[in-house]
């Protein structure tokens, strides 16, 4: 290993030791200092907006100039009106309830021992993410609040943006009397930063969060030395059902899909009923195409909507982020059900309909982290959710899943109390 390599791998290795100490520094603060952090964090990202948008100005000139396309920009960008919404997120966490110290369960057995199940800090977070510069802001305030240290890794197209708001963050912290090894950025776009903390940093890290594309997802899965929370690629799916109220279907296709086409809780499939097909389809395929979306179906959906390119079997397992929408027709509940366990991932999936029995027969038969009815895809997000702001939509199943909050960044332990109680 070259002496560049010997110098990152120490700094690694150091950022893991600190942040132990910051570990242990946030769990030990009060409720109240870990809130006045998260005020002083957001206080300092709204007086540090003009660094902020200028070290954002250079990422997204650099973007460019790589060739970066226009959903990936749109990741990457920072306004006023995304900072504003930034520093708001922050406050958002701040006012949750704090989620540590708290039993979630509480029981006498017949001996006598007093026993509670109580909620309590992970340790220290990894969080590796690409593109999206308020990843850094979410992510250290839900740390902050649940009493995690957290090192960030943002991707090498949003770091100068990441670096700016991480200085904030930091004086936000040490304003309120905790450390800045709370919360730490890796400073450096060299991928072996990434394989530096996937090796766990001697057994510091307790948990790894990757929020990035199939590949960055993979990767973490693959080479984690420590327990990985996954967060997969938004395979999402809108299903209009025969019982669906045919403005309501037209009005959250079009949601689910357009508002934002770069978020994971973008919808990147249409599943309409056979049953309304003839009638409800060109419908849908007009207001969604008007809005600027390409549509890619089937066989079936093709012969009644002619306009529509032919679906290829990847189409089915692509996540856009782009105005590009698969259109297929199914059979029913059942037909929906089967086609999202087919490709879906995981992630969010929705119903449109009138029919109740529909509508819980589609949330019992479809295993995803977050299933909609009579709901745009898009509110898969953990401000949506009352969570003030997420570190990812999880697609695991265990430990979390969905959206993921400050509660969902906690562990728990068993607190016994005895009066003097041996075991026979």
């Amino acid at each position: 290993m070259d002496d560049a390599g010997v110098s990152l791998q120490a700094k690694m290795m150091a950022m893991g030791e600190a942040a132990r100490a910051g570990a242990r520094a946030l769990r030990l603060a009060s409720a109240e200092q870990r809130t006045a952090a998260l005020q002083a964090m957001a206080k300092a990202i709204r007086e540090d907006a003009a660094r902020i948008l200028a070290a954002n100005a250079r990422d997204i000139e650099q973007a460019k100039a790589n060739g970066l396309s226009g959903p990936m920009l749109d990741r990457l960008l920072l306004d006023d009106a995304r900072l504003e919404a930034m520093a708001q997120g922050v406050e958002t966490v701040a006012a949750i309830a704090d989620p540590l110290g708290v039993a979630t369960s509480r029981w006498t057995r017949p001996n006598g021992l007093d026993i509670s199940r109580v909620r309590t800090p992970i340790g220290v977070i990894a969080m590796i993410y690409e593109s999206r510069p308020n990843v850094t802001a979410d992510a250290a305030a839900l740390c902050v609040r649940s009493g995690n240290a957290v090192i960030l890794r943002g991707g090498s197209e949003c770091l100068a943006s990441s670096l700016a708001i991480h200085a904030a963050i930091v004086r936000g912290l040490k304003s309120a009397g905790l450390p800045a090894s709370a919360v730490q950025a890796v400073g450096t776009s060299d991928r072996a930063a990434v394989g530096h903390i996937l090796s766990g940093l001697n057994r510091t890290i307790d948990l790894i969060i990757p929020r990035g594309g199939k590949s960055l997802v993979a990767r973490v899965q693959a080479e984690a030395r420590a327990p990985v929370l996954g967060h997969l690629e938004g395979l999402n799916h809108v299903f209009v059902h025969a019982g669906a109220d045919p403005q309501k279907a037209i009005d959250i296709a079009v949601n689910a899909k357009m508002r934002r086409v770069s978020v994971c809780g973008s919808a990147e499939t249409l599943l309409v009923d056979r049953a309304i097909a003839e009638r409800l389809l060109p419908l849908l395929a007009d207001a969604l195409i008007k809005a600027g979306c390409e549509l890619r179906g089937d066989a079936a959906a093709l012969a009644i909507e002619p306009t529509m390119k032919k679906a290829k079997d990847a189409d089915w397992t692509t996540e856009y982020l782009a105005p590009i929408l698969s259109v297929a027709v199914v059979d029913g509940v059942a037909g929906a059900a089967a086609h999202i366990a087919r490709y879906g991932s995981g992630h969010t999936d929705a119903i449109v309909t009138e029919d109740p029995a529909a509508a819980e027969a589609f949330a019992a038969e479809v295993d995803s982290a977050i299933v909609l009815i009579n709901a745009s895809t898009q509110f898969a997000d953990g401000g949506e959710f009352g969570f003030g702001a997420e570190i990812g939509i999880a697609t695991d199943k265990l430990h979390a899943r969905g959206p993921v909050g400050a509660e969902q960044l906690t562990t728990f332990k068993y607190v016994v109390r005895g009066t003097g109680q041996t075991r026979p």
